[in-house]
């Protein structure tokens, strides 16, 4: 099926509502030093631009090798240096950065990422020709299609103007080297996304040492709807790779060992699928294959007869492709050799800096080399953390602060073994913080710590001298200067308070706090946890405006960020059973009492003298769809929802869409947030589960999340913990392994979990140094109370120049919350769901002092605001699902939370 243009049945979407923020990966001067240097611009007058002197271990660098304003040609720089500069579009893309990561590695230098519609031809000419920085050019995937101008910007233009230069299209950059050349984009037989297909290929030199054939353990992970038809295929395009349409698959059905690096050494036979030379009717489809099944054959890849330029429907930067980075080498290897063979007069001699800074004016990642190699960090906790040091400058050998900056010191106590002999946390939390309903607490509670899922938990109430209570909310959209400017009021620990219009928008508010503080890393020296005070509280969904989405359509009832600065805190060590005592002041300020008094409740204490809740769970069950939880949407609703989401998902515009719909009751004002709670955790124990409580808002949050969005600990070590694939538990054992077996091989929660996982990888990619980004667990099938779920872990090296709060901006809001591609993705999901996420897909966590943080995502969550009790809920709709099976789902994960709620107040009641 052709595609028409435009089609009526796809969302088009305007350019400048899906353009990021350049600022949305910054840099923060607590975390390196900056250095500008002036760039000439195309449009006249100058640029200030980022440059970075770090090192790539085993490079030859510029300015070593260079001496004044000596310019080299091509040839010359690839002989004498090496590496290849890479000009990567991306096209508004989630994956873009996983190619940016195997490119800075295996080319030596990161490439230039610019967006597609960043930059004018006339920009692009002056600095792939007149300046000649770049040796290729990747066009990456994205949603939409080629034929539309606003999905591929100026991707044509390069593929049509640029023939002298190497390019590789991946997915939709190869769907436009056929489109610009003549050929036709289609629909393919059947979307497939996040699913594994055999390759065969040509013995193409981008196939270099890769072998071919259904047989061969040469799978590639494929992302797409459209397809370019072979039959279609001018004469000057030749196809180099192609699948049989139905050739799909699961990880486990493949019997694929996903690699931590994405490139797998041949362990098969080695050997290849020959291909015949000899190609009937300049068809270009191999002989064998030329016959009543050739319709079966689907076009993989493809090149020009005369450029240099290849492309890839499948995604060679996925986690489960197999000899990705090869492909990345053998393409590099392509360039190298174009350039040193190449005769053209016509070429420009490229110029080069002579500091070695390859910078480009309006590139949102710089070129940036490697400075270091660090340790990695074991974290296994909850709540855990980047570099530390003590962040005062020396003078005379005496500490001086920078301007505007205060010094924080911990004290602190240590209790061996005696959080069991006191009725562990709930008891704990109930007699130090529990009064008046635990008005203004909080309890970051490793609820469910078995299975090495969590180790600590963290609470603590209104405290010492440095207690502060934010409350942020986004503007209405009449009111706003600025996309993503709101209201914030500080209220301290003498109940004085403050209003401020923060332009910038909360999370460069918390930067600045974050970054104005200095500590000694000795005070908490060999602590085997990572939180030492800072800021505990929420962020609401409707924080992605500040994190380069579009504008909310929706505007939250409740505040969309709260936070307590906490200096008081109890941790509880779960594994060893120890309680520790915190206490946090400035510099030359007066020791509280706190740490004496905690001591001595902590050690008086009784086992318990609070309520049991327990006792509610003899209420049978109740399911969230009676009338006690009103969804905002009916079922039918629900279902049509899915349906067009399986549409967008058809016509190319997202992989994968997480859909999602609130649960309602009017609960009175007699409920007793904290006491559900504890029911809560009963019921539902999870491993970053929450108790919030902000008096000033009306705002409570009961949380049993399964899901960790972010961690950074000490050792600058990013891990997120994806989740995608949940199905109940079984009424036998032998039920219950069956049904988790069930969810393992399930192809559907397998391709839902690796295209997150592949987005997570991506947006780690943005942060994190070069090479480090890795996946040591894939699709692992966790057990709670409830559901089995498929949780996946992805980690990588934080790069020292990025701050810790721009680590969340560049992957905000989760992505197992939103699907992929991330931005438009969220566009479509904004225009489907009539009312605000809220805080419901949002986090919770903390911002420890010292730049470490650990945030959840807020699902299986039931949140109080005025009275009104909420639960959210949904599930990622991709090419495979069912809509009818999407519902049950979305009414499974509200079971747990609801039933809870409503046992607790039927309890009450009695």
């Amino acid at each position: 099926m052709t595609l028409s243009c435009p089609s009526d049945n796809v969302l088009r979407f305007s350019v400048t509502s899906r353009l990021f923020s350049c600022e949305s990966v910054s840099i923060d001067e607590k975390w390196k030093k900056k250095k500008y240097i002036s760039l000439p611009s195309c449009r006249g007058g100058t640029r200030k631009v980022f440059a970075s002197r770090h090192y790539v271990p085993g490079v030859v660098h510029l300015e070593d090798s260079l001496v004044g304003e000596k310019s080299l040609s091509r040839r010359e720089t690839g002989e004498r240096l090496g590496f290849v500069r890479t000009l990567l579009i991306d096209n508004y893309d989630s994956y873009t950065f996983n190619i940016y990561q195997a490119l800075s590695t295996i080319n030596g230098v990161p490439p230039v990422v610019i967006r597609n519609d960043e930059w004018t031809w006339e920009e692009a000419y002056h600095y792939i020709y007149e300046d000649a920085v770049f040796d290729n050019i990747v066009i990456s995937p994205g949603p939409g299609s080629p034929m539309f101008p606003a999905d591929i910007g100026i991707s044509l233009r390069l593929l049509l103007e640029c023939r002298d230069i190497p390019i590789l299209g991946v997915c939709l950059g190869h769907q436009a080297l056929g489109y610009v050349h003549g050929a036709h984009v289609v629909h393919a037989p059947e979307p497939v996304h996040g699913r594994l297909s055999g390759i065969e290929h040509d013995g193409n030199i981008l196939f270099s040492d890769i072998p071919s054939g259904r047989n061969s353990d040469f799978k590639v992970v494929r992302y797409h709807s459209l397809i370019i038809d072979k039959e279609s295929l001018p004469k000057e395009l030749v196809p180099i790779a192609w699948t049989i349409y139905n050739d799909t698959g699961s990880i486990s059905k493949k019997k694929y060992c996903v690699p931590v690096n994405n490139s797998v050494t041949p362990s098969g036979d080695g050997s290849i699928i020959s291909i015949s030379e000899e190609l009937e009717n300049q068809s270009y489809w191999p002989s064998s294959h030329v016959d009543a099944k050739q319709d079966r054959h689907i076009l993989m890849g493809i090149m020009h007869s005369t450029f240099p330029h290849y492309g890839l429907q499948f995604h060679p930067e996925s986690i489960a492709t197999t000899y990705g980075s090869q492909i990345f080498k053998n393409f590099k290897d392509i360039t190298v050799d174009y350039w040193n063979h190449c005769k053209s007069p016509s070429l420009p001699r490229r110029k080069i800096n002579v500091t070695g800074n390859m910078q480009v004016p309006g590139a949102c990642e710089l070129l940036k080399e490697l400075s270091r190699s660090r340790s990695k960090g074991n974290g296994s906790s909850y709540y855990g953390n980047p570099r530390t040091s003590l962040s005062v400058a020396k003078k005379n050998g005496v500490d001086v602060l920078e301007p505007n900056e205060k010094l924080l010191r911990l004290k602190w106590k240590k209790l061996e073994r005696i959080a069991h002999k006191v009725g562990g946390a709930r008891n704990i939390f109930m007699q130090l913080f529990g009064k008046s309903r635990g008005n203004d607490a909080f309890w970051l509670d490793t609820s469910s710590s078995d299975k090495g899922r969590g180790r600590f938990s963290f609470m603590g109430g209104k405290g010492g001298s440095l207690w502060k209570r934010l409350t942020y909310s986004l503007s209405d959209q009449s009111e706003i200067t600025s996309k993503h400017g709101g209201h914030l009021l500080i209220e301290d620990a003498y109940s004085s308070t403050e209003k401020r219009f923060l332009e910038q928008g909360f999370l460069e508010f918390l930067r600045k706090e974050l970054s104005s503080i200095s500590y000694d890393e000795k005070d908490f020296e060999g602590f085997p946890f990572d939180f030492y005070g800072g800021y505990v509280g929420c962020i609401g969904y409707d924080i992605k405006v500040e994190c380069g989405m579009p504008n909310n359509r929706h505007k939250s009832k409740a505040p969309d960020a709260c936070f307590f600065f906490v200096d008081n805190i109890v941790a509880i060590d779960h594994h060893l059973d120890d309680v520790y005592v915190l206490s946090l002041q400035e510099e030359g300020t007066a020791e509280t009492s706190f740490l004496k008094d905690t001591e001595e409740k902590l050690i008086s204490m009784k086992v318990s003298s609070t309520r049991n809740w327990k006792d509610h769970q003899t209420i049978p069950a109740i399911d969230s769809s009676t009338s006690f939880f009103v969804p905002d949407k009916s079922r039918e609703q629900y279902i049509n929802d899915v349906e067009r989401c399986m549409g967008y998902v058809k016509d190319g515009e997202s992989y994968e869409l997480c859909l999602t719909t609130q649960n309602r009751w009017k609960i009175g004002n007699s409920t007793d947030p904290l006491g559900l709670y504890l029911h809560l955790r009963e019921r539902n124990p999870a491993p970053y589960a929450a108790f919030l409580n902000f008096s000033n808002a009306d705002l409570s949050l009961c949380c049993s999340s399964p899901e960790r969005f972010l961690k950074l600990d000490k050792n600058g070590m990013l891990e997120a913990k994806p989740i995608k694939g949940t199905m109940a538990r079984g009424s036998t054992p032998e039920e219950d392994e069956l049904l988790k077996l069930q969810l393992k091989l399930s192809e559907k929660n397998q391709a839902e979990n690796l295209m997150i996982v592949d987005l997570l990888r991506n947006d780690l990619g943005r942060v994190c140094e070069p090479g480090s980004v890795h996946v040591p667990n894939l699709m692992d099938v966790e057990t709670y109370t409830t559901v089995h779920t498929m949780v996946s872990t992805v980690r990588g090296l934080k790069k020292s120049d990025i701050s810790p709060v721009e680590c969340v901006r560049a992957a905000f809001p989760g992505g197992s919350m939103t699907g992929a591609p991330k931005l438009r993705s969220v566009e479509i999901l904004d225009s489907l769901e009539k009312c605000s996420r809220g805080l419901y897909s949002g986090s919770i966590g903390y911002f420890s002092y010292n730049g470490t943080f650990d945030l959840n995502i807020v699902i299986r969550t039931v949140v109080i605001h005025e009275d009104e009790a909420s639960i959210g809920a949904g599930g990622a709709i991709v090419a495979l699902s069912n809509a009818e099976d999407e519902f049950e789902e979305m009414v499974l994960k509200t079971r747990a939370p609801a039933s809870a709620v409503v046992e607790f107040c039927r309890g009450v009641i009695q």
